[in-house]
């Protein structure tokens, strides 16, 4: 009996993928002469998922993908959001469209991808630049933390803008940003715990605080553009700010 229903489950989430990718299939925007008329496409990114439809386990699919990751950053570095079009994508990636829907129903799904994407390098960053990089003092460490976290551009970072900022409300909800927050949070955790040479580790509210003032203040700095405050001269204020003031700071009890 235990078997029987485990099979029937088994069915109905095979049964409910099955319908969701035939209803992604029917959504797609059908080629006219090789090409998509742009109508199309504007109905396709109204009714189909603004997420990417799988994430690559393969060495082959992780090559597709960050293909048209590298399509979509030229794309929109010289026309726009306007420009990103999944023809678009298809003709500067060479892949095939229908490859493409394979991965992307839509452009607001490949912004959604590369979001992540984004994150995903900076946190990789982290780890391997900050927490597990050997031969560094607390204090450059630190320093390395900030500029990472704070946008600087570092080798490892993707690349990202006050444009794709502007947009991000169409592909996130809170509980991606709250994701996020933690994800960074354990980073930063580990960076410090890394820090053995530090006279006094900082409370768990003092770095709460510390990664609060990098990534809103780097996202805020994106936002307003501030004259003659660009990231790079910003996130080292910071870094010098803060190694001044954790030698200060009280530390765990």
């Amino acid at each position: 009996m235990r078997v029987a229903c485990k099979l029937c489950k088994q069915r109905r989430r095979t049964l409910t993928v099955s319908l969701s990718r035939r209803a992604v299939v029917r959504n797609r925007p059908k080629a006219v002469g090789g090409e998509i008329p742009e109508e199309e496409v504007a109905k396709t990114t109204v009714t189909t998922p603004s997420k990417p439809l799988k994430r690559p386990s393969q060495a082959r699919a992780r090559f597709t993908m960050q293909a048209i990751y590298d399509a979509f950053v030229r794309i929109w570095q010289t026309q726009g959001w306007a420009g990103v079009t999944t023809r678009a994508l298809a003709l500067e990636t060479g892949i095939a469209v229908g490859t493409l829907y394979d991965y992307f129903p839509n452009k607001q799904a490949v912004l959604s991808g590369y979001v992540r994407h984004c994150v995903e390098q900076l946190l990789d960053c982290l780890q391997q630049q900050v927490i597990e990089a050997p031969g560094l003092d607390w204090r450059q460490r630190v320093q390395r933390l900030v500029a990472l976290t704070c946008g600087a551009q570092q080798a490892g970072l993707a690349y990202f803008d006050h444009d794709m900022l502007m947009l991000e409300n169409q592909i996130a909800e809170t509980k991606h940003h709250s994701r996020v927050y933690q994800e960074l949070l354990q980073k930063w955790q580990a960076a410090f715990s890394a820090c053995t040479d530090m006279p006094r580790h900082p409370a768990d509210a003092t770095v709460q605080a510390l990664l609060l003032a990098a990534w809103g203040g780097r996202r805020y700095v994106l936002l307003v553009q501030p004259e003659g405050m660009g990231l790079q001269q910003w996130s080292a204020e910071m870094a010098r700010l803060w190694c001044g003031m954790l030698e200060q700071a009280p530390g765990n009890p």
